[in-house]
């Protein structure tokens, strides 16, 4: 879900209380699939939710008088389960000149959050849907489920 607060971002429970449940079935796999955050199939699932959702939310920022020539900078939410594959994504996200953090989730130690937020790009559908599926892929890169953006219309 993306949320518009005048910040609009999808995954705001999720933020709050971690982004996967913990699961019984997780005992009878074996040490590598434990130790897997992102299984291809939720990322295949997330990356169709994630860029399904992102024209959803454009035109809820339309509303707010964000169109296709705006230049917002978006706010993004990313889990794993581990420091290293945070600090991993964190440290390829300011790569890309994005400011963020990583910490352990509010709502479950066991998982890690990466937010921050991105240089100013086009609030266009094409852009920020092709941006919103680039998050999906690169989260799945580095073992982390990318959980959405968000932004505030008055930048």
């Amino acid at each position: 879900m993306h949320r518009i607060l005048p910040i609009l971002a999808m995954g705001f429970f999720s933020s709050l209380f971690g982004c996967k449940p913990s699961d019984d079935a997780s005992k009878d796999r074996t040490a590598e699939e434990a130790s897997t955050f992102v299984s291809e199939a939720d990322f295949e699932a997330n990356r169709v939710k994630q860029t399904s959702m992102a024209p959803q939310t454009m035109e809820q920022l339309r509303g707010y008088g964000v169109t296709d020539e705006s230049k917002l900078k978006l706010e993004y939410f990313f889990y794993t389960n581990t420091k290293e594959k945070a600090e991993a994504l964190a440290t390829e996200l300011a790569s890309r000149g994005y400011d963020g953090e990583h910490d352990v989730a509010a709502g479950d130690p066991s998982q890690y959050v990466i937010t921050g937020w991105t240089t100013p790009m086009s609030m266009s559908n094409e852009v920020v849907v092709s941006w919103t599926g680039e998050m999906c892929d690169l989260g799945y890169k580095f073992d982390c489920e990318f959980d959405g953006w968000g932004t505030n219309p008055n930048q």
